[in-house]
């Protein structure tokens, strides 16, 4: 059934559900390179506005990928909870956007399981960026390993060591650096320079003394493929968190060489190590299924919506949407990237999953760290679960941009929020700080916040 609305006498049609998706989406350089885009803004609003009339309950019957073709799809309808979707259910898309930002912050959150991926996309297409912030910032999602994740006062960082050819040396002065600053509550997370499973046994080996030496509270992660952590553990390798990126169709995820039962493995092995924890850490990005060609025509944002599906299905201890790494191509600059993070963060928070974002950009997309800054404080101000902790915002192994263990602070200090409980008294034990803020000479920019 095609969907139809008129602007100034001129009458748009949209041939499905997909299209009506793809041609509403706020521009961005990957739907138009894969011919899904509007053609301009008259039929973006056009698109827009049919959207916010479509009932909710149109998304349980007709599917952007069908079901028959893939596993993604079968596993959102198995996943949508009835119960949960009651109190929306006689809404519209744009009645649930009014919905969202009258709602008590337990009412948001008792939603989750009654939201598909492609109701959060839809709902989030029609948001300004101060919604994206108003409606994410209502929503708390709670996981723990050995520090507790996603609280109203925590503002957790990735502390992110990485070094072009895994130099333990490289990687502990990086470790060291981070801690000093406040960093490591969400994980101390190393992405490796190769897949080895020998050199991934290295790493693990040196995380875990580190943290054992220190009696740090905190995990550590080797962001190596998911096959690669289970050789590990079945070697006796010190493994706390399985790493894996994830995306939004089956073939997406044929392309990184996994699949949701690989992953079921993966937690359960390691779940037996570690009872009782949040023992998995899923990695997104709007673009990875164009990139695969495995977007099915569906627009990008939509797509990353559903890998949320994927992510939530193991109950992770983080998601992380790497929202500028894969490169202009799928988001062209600033702008376009600040509007694609606050929505990857609205949509996972909607869905209930611990949402943080790797606040980045490629060294050749028109981006710079100004426009990475207004994504911090947007993030700061809607609850973001955690960001980036990298040197000098310079990732040397993955030459990329992110965020520093300096801008965390700021970030703190803004938005007033400190580290997670567990690793703030274990900064006070060890005289970092007072355990909430480090001091302010060692980030002059933060002389007056405290």
């Amino acid at each position: 059934m095609a969907f139809r609305s008129t602007i100034r006498g001129t009458s748009f049609v949209f041939d499905d559900l997909r299209a009506l998706l793809a041609k509403a989406t706020p521009p961005r350089s990957g739907d138009m390179l894969a011919g899904v885009a509007a053609s301009s803004a008259g039929e973006r609003v056009a698109a827009q506005r049919a959207l916010a009339d479509l009932p909710l309950r149109r998304f349980l019957h007709e599917w952007v990928i069908p079901p028959e073709a893939d596993d993604v799809t079968r596993l959102i309808i198995a996943q949508h909870d009835a119960a949960a979707f009651a109190p929306v259910a006689s809404l519209t898309v744009g009645a649930l956007r009014d919905w969202l930002l009258a709602a008590e912050p337990r009412q948001v959150s008792a939603l989750a399981r009654g939201l598909t991926p492609e109701m959060a996309a839809a709902v989030t297409k029609l948001c300004r960026v101060s919604d994206l912030v108003s409606i994410a910032r209502k929503c708390r999602v709670r996981t723990r390993f050995r520090t507790t994740l996603g609280g109203a006062d925590t503002l957790a960082i990735r502390l992110q060591p990485n070094h072009p050819t895994d130099d333990p040396r490289g990687v502990a002065a990086a470790i060291l650096d981070g801690l000093l600053l406040g960093a490591g509550d969400a994980c101390i997370g190393i992405n490796p320079a190769t897949d080895n499973l020998d050199a991934v046994r290295r790493l693990l080996e040196l995380l875990a003394e580190v943290i054992t030496r220190y009696d740090i509270p905190t995990q550590g992660c080797v962001l190596c493929h998911v096959t690669t952590s289970l050789l590990a553990m079945e070697a006796g390798a010190p493994v706390d968190l399985v790493f894996q990126s994830i995306g939004g169709t089956q073939r997406t995820n044929d392309s990184f060489g996994v699949s949701l039962a690989m992953l079921r493995e993966a937690q359960d092995a390691a779940q037996a190590r570690h009872p009782g924890a949040n023992v998995m850490y899923f990695e997104t990005g709007q673009g990875s299924a164009l990139s695969a060609n495995a977007h099915h025509g569906v627009d990008q944002q939509t797509v990353e919506a559903r890998a949320y599906a994927v992510a939530r299905q193991f109950d992770p201890l983080l998601v992380n949407s790497v929202v500028g790494f894969i490169g202009p191509e799928y988001l062209f600059d600033g702008k376009q990237i600040l509007r694609a993070g606050l929505e990857d963060h609205c949509c996972g928070k909607l869905l209930g999953l611990p949402m943080g974002v790797d606040i980045c950009h490629t060294n050749h997309a028109e981006a710079d760290p100004d426009d990475m800054d207004a994504l911090l404080l947007a993030l700061a101000a809607a609850g973001v679960t955690y960001i980036m902790g990298v040197p000098g915002t310079d990732d040397v192994m993955l030459a990329y941009q992110s965020t520093s263990f300096h801008d965390g602070l700021t970030a703190r200090a803004l938005s007033g929020r400190g580290p997670a409980p567990e690793f703030a008294a274990w900064l006070e034990r060890m005289g970092i700080g007072d355990g909430a803020r480090i001091p302010a000479a060692l980030s002059p920019a933060l002389i007056g916040l405290a």
